[in-house]
């Protein structure tokens, strides 16, 4: 079973340009709808700043889920989880992309663009898009997690 996915918010920081504009043309001939945030080409930018723009396109549902690369991942995950109704997992490999949808619903996958090759982004990639969130106990948790958001948890 798959999600219902179909149009994916794309971004990077310049030093991980390639590999996102490799994963574009990617998910493109997987038949997803790609929507760049950026960087474009030769640009110099902050990722936190990429970040924010790929979130509020998740948050404001014109995208279903976020895609953001940087140098290693972790800058992108912090900041993509400072952004209201995001949900953004750091994952490194097969196993903590499975976890990051089953367990966390994950709507913001970040990863390290120069850690990981063509094909194993891809492989990644394709493999969190697809991997459905089953709820049960898990609900449970992404409720505790929403209410942490809001301030309400004790």
């Amino acid at each position: 079973m798959k999600d219902r996915v179909k149009r994916v918010a794309l971004g990077s920081d310049h030093s991980a340009f390639e590999q996102k504009e490799f994963l574009k043309a990617y998910l493109e001939t997987l038949g997803y709808t790609v929507r760049d945030v950026g960087c474009g080409p030769g640009e110099r930018v902050d990722y936190p700043d990429v970040a924010v723009a790929l979130c509020a396109r998740v948050v404001r549902e014109d995208c279903d889920r976020g895609i953001m690369l940087d140098g290693a991942g972790i800058g992108s995950s912090m900041a993509c989880n400072k952004v209201r109704g995001i949900r953004a997992a750091l994952c490194y490999d097969m196993r903590t992309v499975i976890n990051s949808r089953e367990h966390n619903n994950a709507n913001v996958l970040t990863l390290g663009g120069g850690l990981h090759g063509a094909s194993e982004l891809s492989e990644m990639v394709r493999l969190w898009l697809e991997t459905p969130f089953p709820g049960g106990r898990h609900l449970v948790r992404i409720n505790k997690i929403t209410a942490i958001e809001r301030g309400g948890y004790n």
